[in-house]
């Protein structure tokens, strides 16, 4: 054996040794940008797709899919009234589950005929799809995050003609992931059984000045999440068909922060019991 063979045999562990240590620290750079740290938020649309994956595998397992609508709301307040409020109480309700991240909202939903233009669609920057769309957009945004990871995944509805469509969906998806775990739940407590017409009724308001779009609920929530969505010098009772003139029904002159406030709170709390029933229901 020359000396070169000898001097190779010799340092060849320390060489092998250089090189693997070399290639880690090269691999490790693309290691670490496929990690993620603990962050607090919960909006998917702020999050890099590294830490949707993290906060998956350490339990955040439950997704909140918003619907609201791009409406008319009398002349007093912003079209994206709805997707202001969903987006606030969403968030609260992701947070009091703990387990929970909230996927981007849906606003292009069902608000009338488009030609001839009826119901909301009567009023300009109104915008609206028809429902078997609608319900086409829902259902694969839950397949979207269903092949993501998540295992619950709930539809929250600030509009009324968001509720069918959201329970159709629910149910279809429901059957054909039994099997596999998966839950889809169609809140619907948080519309239509938060007790908001209850709390205001004893409160001495009467369901003409409660009425029943762009009245005290509504403007009291705006005014809540985002009080420059509210035209204050164009506040007007609105009549008592379900739309007029104005696309008021109700008086939202009545509306108030405070009120607001605990309009939110009623309904955030509906969901939640609506949560914890269905976890219960199916342990």
């Amino acid at each position: 054996m020359d000396q070169s063979q000898r001097f190779t045999l010799r340092y060849l562990p320390i060489l092998v040794l250089l090189v693997m240590t070399g290639l880690a620290l090269y691999l490790s750079q693309f290691t670490s940008a496929l990690t993620a740290p603990e962050t607090d938020e919960i909006e998917l649309r702020n999050l890099t797709w590294v830490e949707v994956r993290s906060m998956i595998e350490h339990g955040k397992s439950t997704v909140i899919i918003p619907t609201a609508g791009i409406e008319q709301n009398g002349p007093h307040a912003v079209l994206g009234k709805h997707g202001y409020v969903v987006e606030y109480t969403a968030g609260a309700i992701a947070r009091a589950l703990k387990d929970a991240l909230v996927a981007p909202t849906i606003e292009t939903v069902p608000e009338g005929s488009v030609d001839p233009p009826q119901g909301h669609m009567a009023f300009p920057g109104t915008i609206s799809v028809p429902e078997e769309v609608f319900e086409l957009i829902l259902e694969h945004t839950a397949r979207s995050l269903k092949a993501h990871g998540f295992k619950t995944i709930l539809f929250l509805g600030d509009s009324g003609g968001n509720q069918a469509g959201q329970g159709k969906v629910a149910e279809k998806l429901n059957l054909e992931w039994h099997d596999i775990g998966i839950r889809t739940y169609h809140l619907g407590d948080y519309y239509s059984g938060n007790g908001q017409v209850d709390w205001l009724r004893a409160q001495g308001y009467s369901d003409r000045e409660i009425g029943t779009h762009a009245g005290i609920r509504d403007i009291s929530e705006l005014l809540a999440v985002r009080p420059d969505g509210v035209r204050p010098d164009r506040l007007a009772a609105g009549g008592g068909r379900y739309l007029e003139s104005t696309g008021v029904n109700g008086d939202p002159t009545l509306a108030s922060v405070e009120i607001g406030h605990t309009m939110l709170k009623l309904k955030i709390e509906a969901a939640l019991r609506q949560v914890h029933l269905f976890r219960t229901s199916t342990q």
